[in-house]
C-alpha cells in the first residue's frame, strides 16, 4: 500500500453483522444485556471491524448497508432473494444498535433506500479510487466485479482476522477473466443465493471456457454456432433470463450516493467508544480499541 496515498475502508455492514450474529446464535449465545436486548452480532461485528483496520490500517473509513429487502433487482425480478428467510428475532433489534456503535467510532453509516450496499460501496470505490487507495471489506463474492487498479477486495475468512485478499492480478490468475468479465459469468450462471438462475445448465466451468474464448455475452451469442448444440440450445432457450440475470448481477456505481473523503477520515475517540460499549454492556473489547492507539 502506498504510504503518502490515503487509503478507504469499505465495510460491508451486513456481511460482518450476519456473519458474526450465526458464528455465536448456532450455539444460542445470544449475549442479551439487562435491558433485554441480544448484543452478540454487533460484538462479534466490532471484532471484526477493528481487527480489519488494524491489520490494515486504513486512513479513512466508512460502512455501508442494506436499507430493506425491496430495490430495483426485485422490482426487476420478484423472486430475487425471495428464498432468504426472515432475519432471526434476536438479529433484529441489533440493526439499529450497529449503527450506533458505528457512530460512536466517529465513522460514517451510509445506505439508500432502493439499493443494496454493494450499490453503494461500487459508487463510491469507483469515486474514491481516483484519489485513494480503496479497500472492500466484504464475505460476498459479488464484490469481485469491483477490482480495480485502486480497487481491491477483502474476503472474510473463517474466524477473525483471516482474509483472502483480491487484486486485478489474483484474480485474473484464480479465474482467467477480468473482474468486469465475472458480470457476464454470473449471468450465465446464475446466483442461487441470490434467487436467480442464468441459463439452466451453464456452470462455471463452462462459462469461464466461453468468455475465456468469447470475451462477453454478445461475443457468445455472434458465435452460437461454434458452440456445441447442448450449449446453443441451452442459451436459446434461456436468452431472456440470461440478458435479466446480467441486470442483476451487476452492481450499479452510479447511484445518488456519497461520502467525501474528508468526511471518512479515521480519528477514533476512544472514550467515546467506551462509553458506548459500557452503555450496551460490552465487556472485554477494550483491548481491541487498545491496537489503535494512535487514534485515541
Amino acid at each position: 500500500m502506498n504510504e503518502n496515498k490515503p487509503s478507504l475502508l469499505l465495510v460491508d455492514g451486513m456481511a460482518l453483522l450476519f456473519r458474526a450474529y450465526f458464528a455465536t446464535a448456532m450455539s444460542g449465545q445470544f449475549m442479551i444485556n439487562s435491558k433485554g436486548i441480544p448484543t452478540n452480532g454487533v460484538y462479534g461485528f466490532v471484532k471484526h471491524f477493528l481487527t480489519a483496520v488494524s491489520s490494515f490500517n486504513p486512513s479513512h473509513v466508512a460502512v455501508c448497508w442494506d436499507m430493506g429487502s425491496k430495490t430495483f433487482r426485485t422490482e426487476m425480478f420478484d423472486a430475487y432473494k425471495a428464498n432468504r428467510p426472515e432475519a432471526p428475532i434476536e438479529l433484529v433489534p441489533q440493526f439499529d444498535l450497529v449503527k450506533e456503535v458505528v457512530e460512536a467510532f466517529d465513522v460514517p453509516n451510509i445506505g439508500l433506500e432502493g439499493f443494496e450496499a454493494d450499490d453503494c460501496i461500487g459508487t463510491i470505490a469507483k469515486k474514491a479510487s481516483q484519489e485513494a487507495e480503496v479497500l472492500i471489506l466484504t464475505g460476498d463474492q459479488d464484490m469481485l466485479q469491483l477490482l480495480d487498479g485502486n480497487i481491491s477486495v477483502i474476503l472474510l475468512q473463517k474466524g477473525y482476522g483471516n482474509y483472502l485478499v483480491h487484486t486485478t492480478e489474483t484474480f485474473y490468475e484464480e479465474k482467467g477473466i477480468t473482474p468486469k468479465q465475472m458480470i457476464d459469468l454470473k449471468a450465465f450462471m446464475g446466483d442461487t443465493s441470490d434467487n436467480y438462475p442464468g441459463v439452466k445448465g451453464i456452470g462455471e466451468k463452462t462459462a469461464l471456457k466461453l468468455l475465456q474464448q468469447f470475451e462477453h455475452i454478445e461475443g457468445v451469442l455472434e458465435n452460437l454456432e461454434q458452440l456445441t448444440k447442448g450449449q446453443r440450445a441451452k442459451i436459446e432457450q434461456d436468452l431472456e433470463m440470461l440478458h435479466l440475470s446480467r441486470q442483476l448481477a451487476e452492481i450499479k456505481c452510479d447511484v445518488p450516493v456519497e461520502c467525501p473523503l474528508d468526511l471518512a477520515q479515521f480519528t477514533m475517540n476512544r472514550e467515546k467508544v467506551l462509553e458506548k460499549f459500557t452503555e450496551i454492556e460490552f465487556r472485554g473489547l477494550h483491548r481491541f480499541l487498545d491496537i489503535k492507539k494512535e487514534y485515541a
